[in-house]
């Protein structure tokens, strides 16, 4: 069986070399006689692995001293109540709301205190990222709140808001690694792993020292409680060991691929592809306003439900897979995440030409 050209959103294609390695080491690791899936994570051959996976991460961002980094279970989605149970001291905290996760972390940090949503792009189903220039952060705000990619809708904040001083907290699941970013302009950086580096059950977090301590609100179970983790190296339980082995790999991967630089030039690369397509097409359309437009999340329609219906239908038999929108928007979705290759970009607009040629 040949492999597909997997567009899916998460779990997400992966780089076929490390897929490769990992068969290559599956039944015995480094000469260890057992797989990483077997190994003690308190053994020095893990802790080797979780140290260098750590450090090159680091390198890959230039994450500075200060900030601690962490292997973490639950996915994005636990980090939904771990944020506002570490973070809320005055038990308030601002909201910009530009997709279905922000919207979920922000009902559920009101369990914990006073979320705020200071600004939405509801009005227009999410398809714009709104202006966060001179937004109405409250005073007493423990940290402003964003989703930066938004997998759903294919929007991008392109300039990060303007937090008048409060800490910034940013969920980067589908954005995680595909370009360069400046780690000092957040106090946390938290995403899943499955969409652009591993397989599902890692989620890491980048947070800065000042943020940890044991000051969380009463009743936070120790297992969400980021000093905890910290203290303990990622290690205070077993972790998702053989996923953090997985997405160390990638890092590795994406150190000999030039780093995040050359990533950045690449997805941008494919990205344009599909979108001057998708520009110049009599059939498709694009649904994102053209400066808030994700480099990893490309979703489109043509306008007519059964001819999408048709069009997901043919793409699978032709080899190009998981191209169906998510079921709250309907329509298609191309993710075109770090691992996916340029010809996999280049064959599926082909296909489309072809279909819009019999279709129109």
């Amino acid at each position: 069986m040949a492999r597909v050209y997997n567009f899916s959103a998460g779990p997400a294609v992966l780089p076929e070399e490390v897929l490769l390695e990992a068969a290559n080491e599956m039944l015995d690791y480094q000469g260890t006689g057992m797989s990483v899936m077997e190994m003690s994570h308190r053994s020095k051959p893990y802790q080797k692995i979780i140290d260098e996976a750590e450090q090159d991460l680091r390198d890959l961002m230039n994450i500075p001293d200060n900030y601690k980094v962490l292997f973490l279970q639950g996915g994005a989605s636990q980090q939904f109540a771990a944020v506002p149970m570490n973070l809320m001291k005055n038990k308030v905290a601002d909201y910009i709301i530009t997709g279905q996760w922000a919207k979920k972390a922000y009902e559920e940090a009101k369990k914990y205190g006073t979320a705020n949503a200071i600004a939405s792009s509801a009005d227009e189903t999410f398809s714009y990222i709104p202006d966060c220039s001179d937004l109405p952060v409250s005073e007493d705000a423990d940290y402003v709140y964003i989703c930066e990619n938004n997998t759903i809708y294919g929007t991008k904040f392109k300039t990060l808001p303007n937090t008048k001083g409060k800490i910034l907290v940013s969920d980067v699941s589908s954005c995680f690694l595909s370009e360069p970013v400046d780690v000092t302009k957040y106090g946390i950086i938290y995403g899943g792993v499955q969409k652009n580096i591993g397989p599902a059950g890692v989620v890491i977090v980048i947070i800065r020292e000042d943020l940890i301590s044991d000051d969380v609100l009463p009743g936070t179970p120790t297992m969400l409680k980021y000093k905890i983790h910290a203290d303990n190296g990622s290690l205070y339980n077993t972790p998702p060991a053989y996923g953090i082995y997985i997405c160390g790999k990638v890092f590795k991967w994406l150190k000999k691929m030039g780093g995040l630089e050359a990533m950045k030039a690449r997805n941008e690369e494919k990205a344009a592809i599909l979108y001057d397509f998708l520009d110049n097409s009599k059939l498709f359309r694009g649904t994102v306003r053209k400066e808030d437009r994700s480099l990893m999340n490309v979703p489109f329609v043509t306008g007519d439900e059964k001819l999408d219906a048709e069009f997901v239908k043919e793409a699978e038999k032709a080899g190009f897979v998981n191209l169906k929108g998510h079921r709250t928007v309907g329509g298609m979705r191309a993710s075109i995440y770090n691992a996916m290759p340029i010809e996999g970009v280049q064959k599926l607009v082909a296909f489309m030409a072809d279909f819009e040629a019999r279709n129109s």
